[in-house]
């Protein structure tokens, strides 16, 4: 019990904004909904100058849990069609950095310093930290794992920032230009939305890329579990 007291003390920001990112996506989604349903033919025929800005706000609103990363590869993809991928990866690279740089502001290396004081959990995240390419990857290829969230999380964490980057681009990739082929194949935005037809195909691929991230990130920790088990701690000499 103090353990729980002490953690939501010295950390409080932190959870507080893990909490938020944890519920926001939800809300999001409505409010795009809204937003497209008051206002069709918004994202049609917009001249450069107009995409650029869909693509800032894009990154802010992925950035902040607003809008899911699907909901935003689904719209990007039926308004803009192929042309429009470039932006959109563009747009989720710098949500990814900007998160990564909010996370790491608000945190200011507090939970790994709380984490110091229990050397077992301690050492457990060094070893994922050593296996944050994989790590990344897993937790980025999951079309179920909350973007904003995970960014948060793995900045918290401390990883290296541009390998962050660059497995976040790269895990998501699958995914990404699978619901976006969705996204241009789709004849209306709102049913496309509420339920995507992915057909057998896309479902069993979606489940496949859920099942290599459980798997793969129990792998992870249990792999570091047993390295931490088999080292001898320095307070336990």
């Amino acid at each position: 019990m103090s353990f729980i007291r002490e953690l939501f003390q010295k950390n409080a920001s932190t959870l507080l904004s893990m909490l938020f990112l944890s519920g926001m996506p939800l809300l999001g989604v409505s409010l795009v909904s809204y937003v497209l349903y008051k206002n069709p033919t918004l994202l049609i025929d917009l001249t450069p100058g107009q995409s650029v800005l869909y693509f800032a706000a894009l990154s802010f609103l992925m950035t902040f849990a607003l809008m899911p990363t699907t909901v935003a590869v689904l719209v990007t993809g039926f308004y803009f069609g192929w042309l429009g991928l470039p932006g959109m990866l563009a747009a989720y690279a710098l949500a990814a950095l900007i998160g990564y740089q909010v996370a790491s502001s608000l945190d200011h290396g507090k939970m790994i310093r709380f984490l110091h004081h229990f050397p077992k959990a301690d050492a457990v995240m060094e070893e994922l930290k050593n296996d944050s390419w994989q790590l990344i990857l897993l937790t980025r290829i999951s079309p179920v794992t909350p973007f904003a969230l995970m960014t948060f999380v793995l900045a918290v964490m401390g990883v290296d920032r541009k390998r962050f980057l660059v497995a976040s681009v790269v895990g998501m990739l699958p995914r990404s230009l699978f619901f976006y082929w969705l996204g241009t194949k789709g004849q209306d935005i709102f049913a496309l939305l509420k339920n995507p037809d992915t057909g057998t195909a896309g479902k069993l691929l979606f489940l496949a890329l859920i099942a290599v991230s459980l798997f793969g990130l129990y792998f992870l920790f249990n792999r570091a579990i047993k390295r931490v088990l088999s080292k001898k701690l320095p307070n336990e000499q």
